[in-house]
């Protein structure tokens, strides 16, 4: 099981930065956001979806990670990158143990230990974030 998700998050991960690649290829996020298409009643319910579900993540990384820092760097990361955020963070505690553990001993830690609260990932990932909405 610990493979299979990994996988699956490689993939999300990877095909969340090719697509986002893609569309930043053809249209700028400010030109997006300037045009009539973001006012459209689908596009803005497909947002309040994902967005929720943004936050309904979250809620778990907060539970999770015992640093106040380490929170909010996570929120602006998962707020403003979405599933490439969620897919590093699911990546990083994938990865953080062994395949060759019991696979319920391995999922156990994965989905309920706390973390000290690193810094690394979620302060590169913020930083990024920010980066790159300030220059959309």
């Amino acid at each position: 099981m610990i493979w299979f998700l990994r996988l699956l998050f490689c993939t999300v991960i990877a095909s969340m930065l090719g697509v986002t690649t893609w569309a930043s290829l053809h249209q700028s996020l400010g030109d997006f956001a300037r045009s009539a298409t973001i006012r459209d009643p689908w596009v803005i319910a497909t947002l309040f979806d994902a967005y929720w579900a943004f936050i309904a993540f979250y809620a778990w990384v907060a539970w999770k990670e015992q640093s106040w820092v380490a929170r909010a760097l996570w929120f602006v990361g998962i707020i403003l990158l979405g599933n490439i955020a969620m897919a590093a963070y699911m990546l990083d505690e994938l990865f953080s143990v062994s395949a060759k553990e019991p696979a319920r001993d391995a999922l156990d830690k994965v989905f309920t230990r706390r973390n000290p609260g690193g810094l690394l990932l979620p302060g590169i990932l913020a930083a990024l974030s920010v980066a790159v909405y300030l220059l959309a």
